[in-house]
């Protein structure tokens, strides 16, 4: 629009109040046409297509839909008080707490701008001539208000709203995130007592070999080399040990620091072996679209395309005129007596006026432009982060799936190992065998036993990561709000 040559005065101090009001009135209606103005187009992000089912979840039978606390299925009496005590005192919760402090704080600060403030002060002079001198004292009352004509402290306070729900969701995603954390670090503690407990039986059965094969030895039946051999197999088995008492031990530092506790608080608590966790494979998944509702990574950067899209209306509202309006209520008096209940003259003032950066080099332009870039990095996140929870959830399914193959076919494995090992003692005790099949029998046993414990507690542990995949661990407040400026998930 064009604006006429001459502009009124921006500035009236202690003039009639009709004309004060009246010339920022006619400022406002001057330039409000300008607030319809179209923002620089941004790069939209492409929408990204949701499938309408998960590609690998028909294994699973259906079963309870709650996620929130889902490490009660495992039904074990120390993982439940391990993550309470976790989200309750782990040094990452309670920094993504401190951030959502700060950013409520911030979003008060960015509301109150909308609102007009008030102020009081008073002052004491003393002025002194060749006659003496004076003394003048003053009280007041101050008030000022920014009317908000284009919306860019509203868009200011958009964005600090939107920046405290994306900490909210943050705080989501810490906790989700160490919620998973503990229990795969419990998983893997337990794992590790079983681990350590069949080491510890196999070393105890090839003792006792090596007893026999001495003893035939002595009798003459056995050679000097079954006896170095079955010394060789018992001490193997013994090596192990060392290295995963080692690994034991640092995971339950692990979980004590995850838990806000200094190394070693929960020797103690962890030191009985326990089995290795297991919950019901019964879990009802939802539709993709609302896993990606569900999850709080996706609420964090969806707020975040929120805040920025606010803040490149808040810059692109700064290259337009902004107002202000401020008045003045005081006394004055010679004296403290007279200025609190005596005579004393009163002093008012109002004022209008306005700014308009007319030129200032392309810094406002450019401002915009930075923040323009800014919404198009979101939406980009934005995008990733729909893509890659996709990817956790379709990964964790497939793992599952796998995986509990792979523990049926170790466990089939153990079993035959089990029984190999025993028809290969009793036919050595009979001579029917060389002691050659009773070392290969023996250490195949402890191999598919040491496998068939791992892959148990890996089937475990996929369970936990396709629960964090999918969001569990945190209860919404409310659902996620819709925003246009989102990458738009597709069905």
């Amino acid at each position: 629009m064009t604006l006429p040559s001459s502009l009124p005065s921006p500035a009236f101090v202690a003039g009639p109040r009709v004309r004060v009001w009246g010339s920022a009135l006619l400022l406002a209606s001057l330039v409000a046409g300008c607030a319809n103005h179209p923002l620089a187009d941004t790069a939209n992000a492409q929408p990204v297509t949701v499938p309408s089912a998960w590609n690998a979840s028909a294994s699973l039978p259906p079963g309870p839909a709650s996620l929130a606390q889902w490490w009660q299925r495992f039904n074990d009496p120390q993982l439940t008080p391990l993550i309470t005590q976790a989200l309750a005192h782990n040094t990452d919760v309670q920094s993504a707490l401190a951030a959502l402090r700060k950013a409520r704080a911030l979003r008060d600060v960015a509301e109150a701008g909308l609102q007009p403030s008030l102020s009081v002060g008073g002052s004491a002079r003393r002025s002194t001539n060749g006659n003496g001198g004076s003394n003048l004292y003053s009280a007041g009352f101050d008030a000022s208000w920014e009317p908000d004509v284009f919306g860019g402290n509203g868009s200011k306070a958009q964005a600090t709203v939107a920046d405290e729900q994306a900490a909210v969701a943050t705080l989501a995603q810490t906790q989700v995130s160490l919620a998973a954390e503990v229990a795969v670090s419990y998983i893997e503690l337990r794992g590790l007592q079983t681990r350590l407990d069949l080491a510890r039986q196999t070393l105890g059965s090839q003792l006792e070999t090596l007893q026999l094969v001495r003893w035939r030895a002595q009798a003459g039946l056995a050679s000097a080399l079954d006896v170095a051999q079955a010394v060789t197999s018992a001490e193997q088995t013994r090596a192990q040990l060392p290295a995963l008492e080692g690994s034991l031990a640092q995971a339950a530092n692990s979980l004590a620091v995850l838990t806000g506790q200094t190394p070693g608080q929960l020797n103690g608590l962890l030191h009985q072996p326990q089995p290795v966790p297991q919950t019901s494979s019964a879990l009802t998944l939802a539709i993709p679209a609302q896993t990606l509702r569900q999850r709080p990574d996706i609420r964090v950067a969806e707020q975040q395309v929120a805040a920025a899209l606010a803040r490149v209306q808040q810059a692109d509202a700064a290259r337009y005129p902004s107002f202000s309006i401020s008045g003045s209520l005081g006394r004055q008096a010679l004296t403290l007596g007279a200025l609190a209940s005596g005579p004393a003259s009163l002093a008012n003032a109002l004022a209008a006026s306005v700014s308009w950066p007319i030129w200032d080099g392309g810094a406002t332009q450019a401002q915009v432009q930075a923040q323009q870039a800014a919404l198009d990095s979101a939406r980009i996140n934005y995008q990733a982060a729909v893509l890659t929870a996709l990817k956790d959830v379709e990964n964790a399914l497939l793992a599952l799936d796998y995986d509990r193959q792979q523990l049926d076919r170790l466990q089939a494995a153990a079993r035959a190992a089990a029984e190999a090992e025993s028809l290969a003692s009793l036919r050595y005790r009979s001579g029917l065998v060389d002691f050659a099949t009773v070392l290969t029998t023996q250490r195949t046993l402890l191999s598919a036993r040491d496998n068939a414990a791992s892959a148990l507690s890996t089937l475990s542990a996929d369970h936990v990561r396709l629960y964090k995949a999918l969001g569990g661990g945190w209860v919404p407040e409310a659902p996620a709000p819709t925003t246009t400026a989102a990458a738009t998930v597709a069905p």
